[in-house]
């Protein structure tokens, strides 16, 4: 939210477009029902402000939020800690992956194989949303959240391609505990 009132002043349903037309919700988990919540966090802590609040109509009111100095000095002083100190995260696929072994070999490399696919596919929609973005004016920096969010899934799915190939080589081969010798497949 800090990162969007940077730009300029806006209401929360201005931010809720912006989030999506530019595709960040690719990039942060955006849970759009608390978005008015945050709104009123970040005013009660002082990090932004109302200063203007209109009617159209018989629409609700409509109050437009600008940044503060504090909040424009907390939001350089989060962004340079993100930026400067990796810090641990957990996806999904990482835990998953510590329990392979518990699948068959033939079971495990399917699975890696449909979710290489799924891959495929999210990478492909990002390609059309960033060219769409491009097409709207949108310029690289506006869009390097998304360019590292591929670079990411690319990364994934060379791994999982590896590592599926390997498993259907024979090159990685296990035998899921409680399964006698010979009786790895899936049937």
């Amino acid at each position: 939210m800090l990162r969007l009132l940077h730009d300029e002043p806006m209401h929360p349903y201005e931010m809720q477009q912006r989030i999506r037309d530019h595709a960040i919700d690719q990039v942060v988990k955006v849970a759009h029902g608390s978005l008015y919540h945050t709104v009123e966090r970040l005013a009660g802590q002082g990090l932004i402000e109302s200063v203007e609040t209109t009617r159209e109509g018989r629409r609700p009111e409509r109050t437009v939020y600008a940044i503060t100095e504090q909040g424009r000095d907390e939001a350089h002083s989060r962004l340079r800690d993100f930026i400067r100190r990796p810090s641990q995260e957990y996806p999904v696929i990482g835990m998953a992956l510590s329990f392979l072994a518990m699948l068959p070999p033939d079971d495990a490399a399917h699975l890696l194989d449909l979710r290489a696919v799924a891959l495929e596919g999210k990478l492909a929609a990002h390609d059309i949303v960033v060219d769409g973005l491009f097409k709207q004016g949108l310029q690289r920096i506006q869009l390097i959240e998304v360019e590292y969010c591929n670079a990411q899934l690319r990364s994934e799915l060379e791994f999982l391609r590896a590592l599926s190939e390997d498993i259907k080589s024979g090159r990685l081969t296990w035998r899921p505990p409680g399964r006698p010798n010979g009786e790895n497949n899936v049937t």
